[in-house]
């Protein structure tokens, strides 16, 4: 299992089901949404293309949003029991046409990262009980305890019902700090739930996992893995490019980075740099060109850096050669951009 503890937050991402998930829930709970979605800079994409990815770094700021927005303490418990259980997601065809739970929540842990690069999930078999542990990234963030709890409670109503009702946890552990009603998580979760604990996990009877899938079917379950396989090889291919656009980031300020000098420090031969981003469906001009163009709207939008500065910290050696290229990216001059932002 991926130590996901051990990685830099910034450079993991969630699947934009995720958001899609939870979008309708807030709905549901009479929230805020239109707030929610200005002050998380939610686009438009994110609630429609089931193949966009977002940063998990922007987990902490919805969390923290929700919870200012609804001014409740158990908001994750809460959206995690309207979310709807199924939205038509590979893994869950995949978990469903397996024949039984075991080996559903097996075929699952290889694929999780479809879902999210920042939670691993790992089966840990024992008699008469099981744990299923719960390894999430980030931890230090207090906001990030709603994200877990509503992650671990989704589990348990997902579980329920891929197994009929048949699965019931045990116990809930979870590392962080009891905030808010005890009481009210026993009720959620109809477990006893433990605070502090070494690690997160969920604890339930061994024998459950026997219980057969009435969704069940052989030929079904090839073609869903053969589906899972290549999201997952899809989405590895990506890789490089969040590779390449870490890389830039640290060396931008000092020039124009160069294919050859990014595969050097990537410890990477110059043609397989170029033939894995092609495959990838891109080149590194393009990939440059993306990060200098967000990195330049962000800096005029969200700060008061001048726009000489914005020139160098985007690695442009000379102005002119920046408003041509800004020109390009979104029909305005820098200043027009920022004036355009600041009037929103």
């Amino acid at each position: 299992m991926n130590d996901t503890s051990r990685t830099d937050v910034s450079d993991l991402s969630d699947s934009s089901f995720l958001v899609q998930l939870v979008y309708p829930a807030m709905e549901k709970l009479g929230l805020d949404v239109a707030r929610i979605v200005d002050e998380c800079r939610i686009s438009p994409e994110l609630l429609k293309d089931r193949t966009a990815r977002f940063p998990h770094a922007a987990q902490a700021r919805f969390w923290r949003v929700l919870e200012e927005v609804s001014g409740n303490p158990h908001i994750g418990l809460h959206i995690a029991e309207v979310v709807p259980v199924y939205r038509g997601q590979v893994l869950e065809y995949l978990f469903l046409s397996s024949p039984n739970f075991g080996e559903g929540l097996k075929r699952a842990q290889n694929y999780q990262r479809l879902v999210t690069d920042a939670m691993q999930f790992e089966l840990q078999l024992g008699e008469p009980s099981s744990r299923l542990r719960l390894d999430f990234a980030g931890e230090d963030d207090p906001f990030l305890r709603h994200r877990n709890e509503c992650f671990a409670r989704f589990l348990i109503r997902y579980f329920q019902a891929v197994t009929d009702g048949a699965f019931a946890a045990e116990q809930v552990t979870f590392s962080h700090q009891l905030v808010g009603d005890a009481d009210e998580y026993q009720r959620r979760f109809g477990c006893p739930v433990i605070f502090d604990a070494p690690e997160q996990a969920l604890i339930f009877a061994s024998d459950i996992l026997a219980t057969p899938s009435s969704h069940a079917e052989p030929d079904l379950l090839k073609l869903h893995e053969k589906l899972a396989s290549k999201q997952l090889e899809r989405l590895e291919r990506q890789d490089i490019v969040a590779e390449v656009k870490r890389v830039i980031a640290e060396i931008l300020e000092l020039g124009q980075p160069s294919l050859e000098g990014i595969a050097e420090r990537l410890n990477m031969n110059e043609r397989i740099l170029r033939a894995r981003l092609t495959e990838a469906g891109t080149s590194f001009n393009q990939v440059l060109a993306d990060y200098r163009c967000i990195l330049a709207k962000r800096l005029l939008a969200r700060t008061e850096e001048s726009v000489s500065d914005v020139v160098y910290l985007t690695g442009f050696s000379e102005p002119s050669t920046f408003y041509r290229a800004f020109k390009r990216w979104t029909g305005l001059t820098p200043v027009e951009y920022r004036q355009q932002k600041q009037q929103l």
